[in-house]
């Protein structure tokens, strides 16, 4: 099914964000993060795409696996990092082939050891110009990724947001977010994007933290900030992995709630392809707040 569509029911989502894995046995653990969320009934499930397109056929043959195999509905993560518009086509032709209806339609980070963008030079420098492209020759949903807390290679939140209003212009029926830690964000984020005139569903990304190290890694990565009081304990806690890990699925089980209490359309798991905390907090979030909207308990 088409994501906006699914996003148009009233109820909100739930997915999952997955990677390829680089081995067999990293495909066996994702299999059995797959199986273990599967029962979940999540809306959706994105699969994302290496720097540069380094896990191009690993992306399109999971997509496809999530479609056929475990029957949900996939969204491909696409970018235009090192590839021409014939190869982008190429990509494109092969995810409406296998069945895929959803794409996220992505610029795409640079490859590890770089620091600038170099776009292809048959190619695309932004996402609004895949977008553009892909909706010109396919019928898929496509989707754009935004950042609460402005893109990290923005000079400010005005510029990025004119960025992103392009994006949808050119084709992107819904917004998934960034990461990150402080809600406000979020929400002065969507204010400002409803009043630049930019309005399909903003779907808010969130990511457990689940290892100190790893998460301060993400943040510089994407510019996230973690508020004070929270990294104050995360580093207090830092040798005490099971410490770390309860403190990180209760903030994010609290993000979850007051999105959804305040109208956020659905919550995106960054899963980092582990199953254990995102579905700790979905039991949670679903134990207080389905009932509170229905008393039969029905969310999704």
């Amino acid at each position: 099914m088409r994501i906006r569509e699914l996003l148009s029911t009233g109820r909100p989502s739930i997915s999952f964000e997955f990677f390829p894995p680089k081995d067999e046995a990293g495909l066996a653990r994702l299999e059995e993060t797959i199986t273990s969320l599967r029962d979940l009934k999540p809306t959706y499930v994105s699969v994302t795409y290496g720097a540069g397109g380094s896990t191009r056929r690993q992306t399109i043959d999971l997509v496809a696996k999530l479609r056929t195999e475990y029957g949900m509905t996939p969204m491909a993560h696409l970018t235009c990092l090192g590839a021409s518009r014939e190869e982008l086509r190429e990509v494109l032709a092969r995810l409406h082939s296998a069945g895929v209806e959803n794409v996220l339609a992505l610029r795409g980070d640079p490859p590890r050891g770089e620091t600038e963008f170099r776009p292809h030079p048959e190619g695309f420098s932004h996402a609004s110009e895949l977008a553009a492209f892909a909706r010109e020759e396919f019928p898929f949903c496509l989707g754009g990724a935004c950042y609460p807390e402005k893109h990290p290679e923005a000079p400010s939140l005005q510029v990025d947001m004119d960025f992103l209003k392009r994006k949808v212009e050119a084709g992107c029926e819904f917004l998934v977010s960034q990461l990150f830690f402080d809600n406000q964000h979020y929400f002065d984020f969507v204010a400002q994007a409803r009043a630049a005139g930019i309005g399909v569903p903003i779907v808010p990304g969130i990511m457990p933290i689940t290892n100190v190290a790893q998460v301060e890694r993400f943040t510089k990565m994407c510019g996230a900030v973690i508020p004070d009081t929270l990294w104050h304990e995360l580093t207090r806690l830092k040798d005490d992995p099971n410490a770390v890990l309860a403190l990180g699925v209760a903030h994010a089980t609290a993000q979850c709630l007051e999105l959804l209490q305040r109208g956020a359309p659905g919550i995106h798991f960054y899963t980092l392809n582990k199953s254990p905390a995102t579905r700790t907090i979905l039991s949670a979030v679903r134990n207080v707040w389905a009932p509170a909207r229905n008393p039969a308990g029905s969310w999704v």
